[in-house]
């Protein structure tokens, strides 16, 4: 039989020191750590820390926005099913909308991605979620778009979509902005699953 280590409990504790002492995490306030050792344990990249900007404020108003019962609005499938449900505070609604009818239609219409167009599902929720965008830059392009033509801002963004078309610059457009909570990974680096571990971070301060 092979030897290896088995038990969960003791794989996550020897995992969150590894990445604590492989990586430097002393740019990131004591609220905000947990949520970035998180996002590198998804990864498994201890550098991941050069590229992750956040706002002050972002782990105190989506913990505030969940603990009131907000939405988590995802940007795709992948993203909503690696939220770990019994970490939300009261039982919140995941959505994605990328199976609304009509939404291929309507993406075409627009002259935009399916993704980006799933959005126009959003915007009742806005207000008091917590949005997760870790697929598709269309769709944090067209969020930022639609939040500057009047829509309601979201009470945090988890923003870190992956790939080379679009993802850095989207990021850098959500960096950039001095209006919004949210928490991004500049670059190319992101994806569904560094999205999700960041929620579920920002869900409970559990470890």
């Amino acid at each position: 039989m092979s030897d290896y280590l088995r038990d969960g409990a003791a794989i996550y504790r020897q995992s969150f020191a590894t990445i604590r002492a492989e990586s430097d995490l002393s740019a990131f306030s004591a609220d905000l750590e947990p949520v970035v050792v998180r996002m590198i344990h998804a990864s498994g990249q201890t550098d991941l820390t050069d590229d992750v900007v956040a706002t002050p404020g972002v782990v105190a108003a989506a913990r505030a926005a969940l603990a009131a019962g907000g939405p988590i609005l995802c940007d795709a499938n992948m993203v909503a099913s690696g939220v770990t449900r019994t970490r939300l505070p009261a039982d919140n609604p995941v959505r994605c909308h990328l199976g609304e009818p009509g939404l291929a239609e309507l993406a075409e219409s627009m002259g935009t991605t399916r993704t980006a167009a799933a959005l126009q599902y959003w915007r009742d929720d806005l207000a008091r979620s917590v949005v997760a965008i870790g697929n598709a830059p269309t769709a944090l392009f067209a969020l930022l778009d639609l939040i500057d033509d009047g829509w309601p801002r979201p009470a945090a963004i988890v923003g870190a979509p992956v790939g080379f078309v679009g993802a850095a610059e989207s990021c850098a457009a959500l960096a950039a902005r001095n209006d919004l909570e949210f928490i991004t990974v500049t670059g190319r680096r992101g994806g569904s699953a560094i999205t999700a571990a960041a929620l579920n971070a920002l869900a409970s301060p559990v470890e």
